[in-house]
């Protein structure tokens, strides 16, 4: 075989074996509510390691955010948000595969203020030392419509308008706090614990619906066994043990 042809055949089999790599990278496209962003950055190096060739792209916002990108034709391959409402919104759209759905975690709001505070409980709040609250914008960011459902069933929620201090989503609050930029602020207890030193649980807060953070496939996936894959490795011992450690609760 002359030098030129066997020269020829290596170039063929480093073409084809770069298509053959190439044909096997996938990306993952995981869309997952910004209060389960470091849960989310902790599990994907795991999930990658067990899948060579996939890379999980993660987007990280306030779940109805999320939801407007997934309506609007973003391409999404897994839907992660804050709260149970979001989800069903998806799935009356037909935008998730709800025989995917489940529930990845529970979680609990709390009431936090700036670590040297001396903020007392849910009832200082209308008192004159408290000028400014933030919450997520109960319209787009679940944790602020839990915190207005718990405010309404305790009879607090009018009195304390001039007080809010809307945010994007529930990260935002949490700076808001550790800033000292207001007074207090409503998160999730796994948020708090991502910032102890700098903000305080002042109370655990109630009478809202039960905080659940479940997950599904969207339906217009391209990547529909991958993505089932995504899902399922989020409820493995291994992943399930990685949340419990970060403070969220069993689903």
């Amino acid at each position: 075989m002359s030098m030129g042809l066997r020269s020829r055949r290596w170039a063929l089999s480093a073409l084809l074996l770069g298509a053959s790599a190439w044909a096997q990278a996938q990306t993952l496209t995981v869309s997952a509510a910004a209060s389960l962003g470091d849960a989310m950055k902790a599990l994907v190096p795991r999930f990658e390691a067990q899948h060579p060739g996939v890379s999980v792209r993660l987007n990280l916002a306030a779940s109805g955010v999320l939801l407007q990108q997934l309506a609007a034709g973003a391409p999404v391959d897994v839907l992660a948000t804050a709260d149970e409402e979001t989800l069903d919104r998806a799935t009356a759209q037909r935008l998730i595969d709800p025989a995917t759905r489940r529930v990845l975690a529970t979680n609990t709001l709390v009431l936090v203020a700036p670590a040297g505070s001396h903020l007392t409980g849910l009832d200082a709040l209308t008192g004159p030392g408290v000028k400014r609250i933030a919450l997520g914008k109960p319209g787009s960011v679940p944790a602020g419509r839990y915190a207005q459902q718990a405010l309404e069933a305790r009879g607090q929620w009018a009195a304390l308008q001039p007080k809010l201090v809307p945010a994007d989503h529930v990260r935002q609050v949490l700076d808001y706090v550790a800033r000292g930029e207001v007074e207090a602020g409503f998160v999730y207890a796994t948020d708090a614990a991502s910032t102890a030193g700098k903000v305080r649980v002042v109370a655990t807060v109630g009478g809202h619906a039960p905080i659940r953070h479940p997950v599904a496939v969207a339906s217009a996936t391209g990547q529909h066994a991958l993505a089932r894959a995504f899902v399922q490795f989020l409820a493995s011992p291994a992943a399930q043990a990685l949340l419990r450690q970060q403070g969220f609760g069993a689903p």
